[in-house]
């Protein structure tokens, strides 16, 4: 006597279905929350708080001839941003960095690439030594670089001073002068992220296929030119991470000229955006308070993302990936 056995329903198994994406759904939204709590609260909140402030400023209300009255926050509208867009400091701390990018970014990504090349090649031996060696300088925390490097570009103080003097040279070049000192903050600045750079573009070479490689050999191309066709225009969407980065950080820049401020008072408290933002905030430049500090902030990160898209949008038509 047979018996057949009747098949679960498809309804069923849709329903379990269901509920099983349901749970695993609830289970990537539990693990996402603490990233999300610490995203909204450290990141987002603060762009709107910012942007809030922005309308307004810190003025004295009441009082008399002989002064007094309270210290209140007063709705001024657009007030701070046209003060900030009317302001030739401003821009010309914007001029300052712009320039710092065109000379810096390319050669902080150039030596990024050779180094991760190095790296991603047969040549070097204890590799990890080498990779680690590469990223130490962005351990170093920026000011504490930025001070480090002060000191070596000092003539009196720096090592290299006994060097040139058994040489029986003099310190030969001015690191603090006016015609330099954008020079001298590129150096400290390609040190320190070189190797961050770095990363990212080994991270797209081990990435790309090995049988890449050992067709291009049996076709009989030379390490040369598998370098040249095949890793360079592979790594192309990680320089394209690394140069937007880039761009968006030069923008900011403030640990290099703060710390060199301090000992060439030629430059002001507006050298560049971020340190007429911060100078603004704590008072020290007029108008001041947060809401004329924020609306600097806020141009800076229009400013960023302007020449950001410039760069994406550029490289695409150039490469033809229109």
């Amino acid at each position: 006597m047979s018996t057949t056995v009747k098949e679960p329903p498809a309804t069923t198994h849709k329903h379990r279905r269901t509920k099983r994406e349901a749970h695993e759904a609830r289970t990537g939204w539990l693990f996402m929350a603490p990233f999300a709590v610490l995203f909204t609260f450290i990141f987002v909140i603060p762009i709107f708080v910012s942007i809030y402030k922005a309308f307004f400023q810190t003025r004295v209300v009441g009082g008399g001839a002989f002064g007094g009255g309270d210290s209140q926050q007063v709705f001024v509208g657009f007030d701070n941003f046209a003060y900030v867009v009317g302001s030739d400091v401003f821009w010309a701390g914007i001029g300052r960095v712009i320039l710092y990018t065109l000379f810096q970014v390319p050669i902080m990504i150039g030596l990024a690439l050779v180094l991760a090349l190095l790296i991603d090649s047969l040549i070097l031996r204890h590799v990890t030594i080498y990779r680690l060696s590469y990223f130490l300088p962005y351990a170093v925390p920026g000011v504490v670089a930025a001070i480090i490097w002060m000191y070596i570009y000092t003539p009196t103080v720096s090592p290299l001073n006994s060097l040139f003097d058994a040489m029986g040279v003099e310190f030969p070049i001015d690191f603090f002068s006016s015609n330099v000192i954008l020079a001298s903050m590129a150096n400290m600045t390609t040190w320190t992220f070189a190797g961050y750079n770095m990363l990212i573009f080994l991270a797209a070479l081990q990435a790309i296929p090995r049988d890449l490689y050992e067709a291009a050999r049996v076709d009989g191309a030379s390490s040369w030119q598998i370098v040249r066709y095949i890793k360079i225009p592979m790594v192309r969407g990680a320089a394209l991470l690394a140069i937007l980065l880039s761009i968006v950080g030069t923008i900011q820049l403030y640990n290099e000229p703060a710390v060199l401020a301090t000992k060439n008072t030629w430059m002001g408290q507006a050298y560049t955006p971020l340190m007429m933002a911060l100078n603004t905030a704590k008072g020290y430049i007029t108008p001041s308070g947060d809401g004329p500090a924020s609306a600097i902030a806020i141009m800076m990160a229009i400013i960023a993302g302007v020449l950001a898209v410039i760069y994406f949008l550029t490289d695409r038509k150039v490469n033809g990936n229109d």
